[in-house]
C-alpha cells in the first residue's frame, strides 16, 4: 500500500512533541532517478531547558521506492531485500548549524511482484545538547540506503548489496523541517533571550566534524534552513555511533564553547583517556604561515604545491608550497535536463602569502635556447577571484565527482641570472594578461584565467578516492603563458623573455593537501594545527 503524501505534523501531548512527515525525495537507482517517499516519525520532549538532554525516541524511517527499484532487484533475482537507512539530519540554533546521522536497520521483506518497495527501519539516534537558548530545528537532509538483497535460496545476489543515495525534492513542504523545539534558560525551561555571542552547533559533543580526505560525499544543503553542507568525518562514525564529547569543548584557544552538540553528555569524555591529541604541532613538515583572520563556520584552508612545464624549455618550475583560503557556498541539488542528479557545491578562494594574493617567490633554472643557464626569481599573482566549483554527478553504482578550479594568475620575473650574470629585468617585468587554459564553460567564465581539474569517485559506503575539495589530491590543467611586458632597466628584454618562455602547451599538476575547517568550534587536530593552520603539506608530483 503507497503511503499517504503526509504534510510534517506534529502535537504536543503530556509534554511530548510528536513527529510524523512524508516528504518527497529523488533517489538514485540502477535504473535512474525515480521519485520516493521518506516517512520519519519520532519523539521529542516538548521544550527543553539549557544543557538538558533531548532524545529522540521511536525514531522510525519508512521508505518508499516507487515500482522500478523493484523491477532493479527482480532483474537480481531478489526474493528478499534487508535495509539500512541514514538520514542526515540538520540541527539549527540562532545562525549556526550542524548534523546528525540518524541510522536504522529494516527486517528483511520479500520483494513484491508489483508496486511499491516498502522499508521500515528503526534504530537509536544521537541525543542533543545545548549550551544557547533559542529555537533548536531539526531538518531532513540527504538519506544514504544500503540494499542487501537475497535469492529465493538464501544466498547474496550478484552484486551483493546496492547503494542509493536519495536527496530531497525540493518541493519538500517547508523545506523538510521535523520540529522546532524552543530551549530555554537552564532550571526552567522557560524561553529566554537568545545568547548574545552566537554558538557553534556541534556534533559528538565538540563540533561540526571537519573535511577529511576519508569522509563521504558533499551534500546538498537542507532545504529551508541554510544549513551548510555536511562535513566529512576523519572517523566516518560521528552521528551515526554518538562518538563521546564534552559539554562546552575547549578549542585550540583554551575557551570554553558553547552550543548544540549531538551524542552521549559530558562526563563520558571528562573521564579523559590520557592519550596525546593526535597530530601534534611538531608533526608537520615546514610550511609558510596559512592563517585565516576572520573565519567563518564556511572557511576552510589548504597549502597547494606542484609543477608547471614550460614547453619551450623543456623543464619544470616547482610552484611553491603556498596557502590558499577557502570559503565554501551553499551545496545545491540539481536534477539537469537528461534526468542526471548532481550535488553542486560553489566555493571561492585566495592564495595568501604575507597579505599578498600570491604565491612565495620561487627560483626556476632552464637552460634558453637549449645551452645557455638562466636562473629566475618568480612569483605567481592572483589577479582576480578564485572559484571552485564541486560537481558529484548521482549515479549508480559510483558517484562521479569532479571539480574545477578557475583563477586569473599573473607570471612575474623579480631578478635573472643570464650564465651567472645578473640581467635587471626592473621592477614591473611580467605577462601581460593572465595565464589561460581551454575553458570548458567560456559564457559562463570569460577572460583569460587558469583552469585545473580534479577527478575522484566514490563508491558508497566506501571513501571517495581522487580529489574531492576537503580531502585534497592533484589538479591539472594545460596553460598558455602569455608574452612579457615591462621587463629590462635601460634595454627592452620583452622580446626575449617571450621568444624564450611564451606559448601554449604548458601542463600543470598541482598536488593540494586536506583542508582544516578554521571555523568550526573545535577543529580535529588531524588536520588542523593547535593555532588553526592545514596540518597537512603536500608533496609535489610530476
Amino acid at each position: 500500500m503507497a503511503l499517504a503524501p503526509l504534510l510534517p505534523a506534529a502535537a504536543v501531548a503530556a509534554g511530548t512533541l510528536k513527529v510524523d512527515a512524508a516528504l518527497p525525495y529523488v533517489c538514485a537507482l540502477p535504473s535512474g532517478p525515480r521519485p520516493a517517499t521518506v516517512r520519519i516519525t519520532a519523539a521529542f520532549p516538548e521544550r527543553a531547558a539549557v544543557g538538558e538532554e533531548i532524545r529522540p525516541t521511536d525514531v522510525t524511517t519508512t521508505v518508499e521506492l516507487p515500482p522500478a527499484a523493484v523491477a532493479d532487484l527482480t532483474a537480481l533475482r531478489a526474493a528478499t531485500v534487508r535495509a539500512e537507512t541514514h538520514v542526515t539530519v540538520g540541527v539549527a540554533q540562532n545562525d549556526q548549524r550542524t548534523q546528525a546521522t540518524w541510522s536504522g536497520t529494516a527486517q528483511p521483506v520479500a520483494v513484491p511482484a508489483e508496486g511499491p518497495l516498502v522499508l521500515t527501519a528503526t534504530g537509536d539516534v544521537p541525543s542533543l545538547t545545548t549550551d544557547a537558548v533559542g529555537d533548536l530545528t531539526l531538518t531532513a537532509g540527504p538519506l544514504a540506503l544500503d540494499l542487501a538483497p537475497s535469492t529465493a535460496d538464501g544466498t547474496a545476489t550478484e552484486p551483493p548489496s546496492l547503494a542509493v543515495t536519495c536527496a530531497p525534492a525540493p518541493d519538500a513542504k517547508d523545506g523538510g523541517k521535523l520540529a522546532t523545539i524552543p530551549v530555554g534558560t537552564a532550571g526552567t525551561g522557560e524561553p529566554g533571550t537568545a545568547s548574545p555571542t552566537p554558538s557553534s552547533p556541534s556534533p559528538s559533543g565538540s563540533s561540526p566534524a571537519p573535511p577529511s580526505p576519508s569522509s563521504g560525499l558533499p551534500v546538498p544543503p537542507l532545504p529551508g534552513d541554510g544549513t551548510a553542507p555536511a562535513p566529512p568525518d576523519p572517523t566516518g562514525t560521528a552521528g551515526a555511533t554518538g562518538a563521546t564529547g564534552s559539554a562546552g569543548s575547549t578549542g585550540s584557544t583554551g575557551s570554553t564553547t558553547e552550543g548544540p552538540r549531538v551524542g552521549p553528555q559530558a562526563d563520558e569524555e571528562e573521564a579523559g583517556t590520557g592519550e596525546e591529541t593526535p597530530g601534534a604541532p611538531d608533526d608537520r613538515p615546514e610550511a609558510p604561515p596559512c592563517v585565516t583572520e576572520k573565519p567563518t563556520p564556511m572557511s576552510l584552508s589548504a597549502y597547494i604545491t606542484g609543477y608547471s612545464n614550460v614547453r619551450k624549455l623543456g623543464g619544470a618550475n616547482l610552484i611553491p608550497t603556498t596557502c590558499t583560503l577557502i570559503e565554501q557556498g551553499q551545496a545545491e541539488f540539481v536534477v539537469k535536463p537528461d534526468g542526471s542528479m548532481h550535488v553542486i557545491t560553489p566555493a571561492e578562494g585566495r592564495l595568501s602569502h604575507e597579505g599578498r594574493a600570491q604565491t612565495p617567490p620561487f627560483r626556476a633554472t632552464f637552460l634558453t635556447f637549449d645551452f645557455v643557464p638562466v636562473t629566475a626569481t618568480l612569483v605567481l599573482e592572483q589577479t582576480g577571484p578564485m572559484t571552485i566549483d564541486s560537481d558529484v554527478l548521482l549515479i549508480f553504482p559510483t558517484n562521479i565527482l569532479t571539480t574545477h578550479v578557475r583563477v586569473p594568475l599573473t607570471l612575474r620575473v623579480l631578478d635573472a641570472e643570464v650564465n651567472g650574470t645578473r640581467l635587471d629585468v626592473g621592477p614591473s617585468c611580467r605577462t601581460e594578461k593572465p595565464l589561460s587554459s581551454p575553458e570548458p564553460d567560456p559564457a559562463t567564465y570569460p577572460g583569460d584565467h587558469l583552469v585545473l581539474v580534479g577527478k575522484g569517485s566514490q563508491t558508497l559506503p566506501d571513501p571517495p578516492v581522487g580529489y574531492i575539495l576537503t580531502g585534497g589530491g592533484p589538479l591539472t590543467g594545460e596553460v598558455t603563458i602569455p608574452a612579457f611586458k615591462g621587463c629590462g632597466a635601460g634595454e627592452d628584454l620583452d622580446r626575449l623573455l617571450t621568444a624564450s618562455i611564451s606559448g601554449p602547451g604548458n601542463h600543470v599538476k598541482q598536488m593540494q593537501g586536506s583542508t582544516c575547517s578554521v571555523g568550526v568550534e573545535a577543529p580535529p587536530m588531524d588536520f588542523c594545527t593547535e593555532d588553526l593552520q592545514p596540518r597537512q603539506v603536500p608533496k609535489p608530483e610530476r
